[in-house]
This record gives structure tokens, sequence and C-alpha cells, in this order.
């Protein structure tokens, strides 16, 4: 008995002492791991908050100027939005470590003209220059699209090196996309990383090695039990794909299709000199498209017969992007993902979602004959399923269009403080 006793005692005094031990360890991790603040400036519905404060970092303010984005980040994150960047006195707010920002991408998109520092706009990028300049964080974390590295012969990225070097920064430049790290959507984006100079340790950053997995789309889809019918394709979109996939079931297996037909412009009567007046790369394409249309001519006129009414509603519903190769057997538009855009009807292969825009270019999947869903959407720019979506589809369709990726400025964020020895 008193052998049992002294084996209990002796285990109490042990667990006790491991208890104890763990405590320990906690606390010292608690005071060598550094919570960091960072303002979140134009920070739509929260893509960089969503990284740094899942490294256990606090945000201290956000700006946007979309009224729903503010209302869906106060919703998510209980942080009130200030409205307009160019009214933050910077003296007022509480002292920070990081600035992120997803500066307004249009002035040097295709979809806004690419109009650079002509869009007023594109000055909004000193705004984030004029705060870091006062406050002297150690690092920002800045986003657009890949644009601004050609926009307007280089000048855009000259400006924006310059701004950057005078306001006391180093910058490295990432360029990468959601598929480069097992997200099956291809979105190419620009990441500018700036060091205060006095951190800089004078060597690069390195990214985590991309992820080599084959993509598997399927892992974004929802069930088919929990898709809405509101989703599924109707009325015009729904026949006019049909009508096409009509005609793409009438070519031989192994035709190459021309990346795009025109097929309003083959059934227009141009002159020499009209012809020569239009945009060379229409030109191009109905050059390109001549041969395949007329070894199928037969089959294109009866088509077109057929369904010249509902071609016709709209210019785009007569451009076809056929961006999947030769012609396949059983081949169809709905073995694929497509978008209704303003270039027209493209068709991508089956292996990553197109990339979400911020306009109305939602991506429709093939298969199910169905618009994908904000959660989908969600899930393809990496928030978790916890995330509150706007109840209204077009706007949540528009934020998450507008959104940067979760995951990748995550993967920016870990391997910009790992290699700045930050525990993270």
């Amino acid at each position: 008995m008193l052998i049992i006793l002294n084996l209990k005692l002796n285990l109490i005094i042990k667990t006790y002492f491991l208890f104890i031990l763990l405590m320990e360890m906690e606390q010292t991790m608690e005071q060598t791991m550094e919570k960091l603040k960072f303002i979140d400036l134009f920070c739509g519905i929260g893509g960089f908050h969503q990284a740094l404060t899942s490294l256990g970092h606090e945000c201290v303010l956000a700006c946007d100027i979309d009224k729903f984005c503010q209302q869906n980040y106060k919703e998510n994150y209980g942080v009130d939005v200030v409205k307009d960047v160019k009214e933050i006195n910077e003296t007022n707010v509480p002292d920070f470590d990081i600035i992120t920002g997803g500066f307004p991408c249009q002035p040097f998109s295709n979809g806004g003209n690419k109009k650079a520092f002509d869009d007023d706009r594109g000055l909004l990028f000193d705004e984030i220059m004029r705060i870091a300049k006062i406050k002297k964080p150690r690092f920002m974390f800045l986003e657009n699209v890949k644009n601004i590295l050609t926009v307007s012969n280089g000048e855009v990225l000259e400006y924006i090196k310059n701004k950057i070097k005078s306001t006391g920064y180093v910058l490295q430049i990432f360029q990468m996309s959601p598929h480069n790290y097992g997200v099956p959507q291809q979105r190419e984006r620009v990441y500018f990383v700036c060091v205060r100079n006095d951190i800089y340790n004078n060597s690069p950053i390195v990214l985590e090695p991309y992820n080599d997995e084959p993509l598997d789309f399927t892992k974004i889809l929802q069930k088919p039990s929990e898709i809405d019918d509101k989703y599924k394709l109707k009325g015009d979109i729904l026949n006019v794909l049909e009508a096409w996939d009509e005609m793409i079931k009438v070519f031989e297996v192994g035709e190459k299709i021309s990346p795009t037909i025109l097929i309003h412009d083959y059934y227009k009567t141009y002159t020499d000199e009209e012809f020569e007046n239009l945009a060379s790369w229409r030109k191009d394409y109905m050059i390109k498209n001549r041969p395949l249309i007329e070894k199928y001519k037969p089959q294109f006129d009866a088509w077109y017969n057929k369904h010249r009414e509902l071609l016709n509603k709209r210019e785009i519903y007569g451009k076809l992007e056929w961006q999947v190769g030769v012609i396949k057997e059983n081949d169809s538009i709905f073995n694929y993902f497509s978008q209704i855009r303003q270039s027209g009807i493209r068709v991508k292969k089956a292996q990553h979602f197109p990339t979400l825009v911020a306009i109305s270019q939602i991506p429709i999947y093939g298969k199910e004959k169905r618009y994908i869903t904000p959660r989908e959407c969600a899930r393809l720019q990496s928030f978790p399923e916890s995330y509150i979506i706007h109840k209204d589809d077009k706007k949540s369709y528009k934020q998450f269009g507008n959104s940067v990726n979760v995951n990748n400025v995550l993967n920016v964020i870990k391997s910009t403080f790992k290699h700045y020895s930050l525990h993270i």
C-alpha cells in the first residue's frame, strides 16, 4: 500500500512540474512573439487583414471609400473603416509597424484603359507615401495589377520606385498568381515589399517555393445540392452558349480554331478602304478566321441564319474566344469554364478558374451550366469559410474581384518576417 501511495505521489509531483515547465515555455513564446500593429489602406474586404491577423497582429486603422466594403469589414473584423485616405491625419493615427494597401488598380489595368496618373486614382499611391514619410513604419506591403510594371512605357514604375526610395525604404518586387501556390485561379499580381532603410539587411527576401502539385479546381466548388437556382444559366446567356456549342460540334476532331472568331465581320461587306481602317487586331483575326469559315461555309451559313437574331442582340455574342486548343472528341463549350467579356465569349481550359475581376464577368462553370457562387469566389481569394459574404451578390462579386488574394499576401508577409527574424 505504501509503495502505491509513493508511486501516486511521484506521479502528482512530476505532473505538477511538467505543468510549470509548459507554462514557462508558453510565457517565453509570448515574450518572443512580437505583436505588430498595421494600418490597412484601400482595405476592400480585408485580404491583408486576414493574412496579418492570422499571424497574431493587430489592425489599428482601416480605410476604404466603398461604403459596402466598409460594412463588410466592420461586420467581419469589428473595425470602423475611415472613408477617404486623403482625410487621414497621420499625426492622429496610433503608432504602427506596417502599412498594407492594394491601391486602386483601375488606372493601370486593361479594364481601366491604363490611364496611369492621368486618372486621379493613380495619385492615391502618394497618399500612402505621405503617411509613411511621417510615421516611418518598418514595412509596407502593397499590391497592384501586373500592368503597373509596363504602363506608360515604364514611367509609372520608375515614379513608384523613386517615391519609395525618397521616403526612406528599400523596395523589392514580386510577381505571382494564386495558382503558383495551389489555388486554382490564374491571377497575376505585383507585390511591393518596402523595408525601412535602417532595418534593411542588404540581402533579398526569398519567397517560399512554388507549389508544383496539380491544381484541383473541384476543391473550390460547392456541392450541387448547395447551389441556388439563381446561379443557373438562363435566357440569352444560356441560349447563345448553346448556339455556339452547336457550331463547335460541327468541327472535325483536331481542327485548329483561331483564338477569336468574329462571325459578324464575316457576314459584313467592307470596302477596301473600310477594311484598312479597321483596328489591326480585328483585321488579323478576320484573316485568320477566313480559312476555317470557308472550309465549313455551308454549316456556318445555316447556323448563322438560324441564330442571327440572337447573335445580333449584342455584339459580343458574335465573338468567340476559344482558348482551349484544337477540337477534341465530343468537345463542347460546356466542358470548360467561360466568361461573357467585353471582348466576347471566352472559353478556357477547366484546369483553373478564370481571373476574378470587379466588373460583371462572372466565371461560368460549364459542366453544371451555372455561374460560380460568391462563396466559391471567396475560396478562390483564399478567404476562410467563416468569412461573412455581402448579402447582395453583385456587390460580393465586385468585392472579391477587387480583393487581394489572402494566400498570396500571406506568403509575401511570412517570407519577409522570416527573413528579418520576426516571430510569426
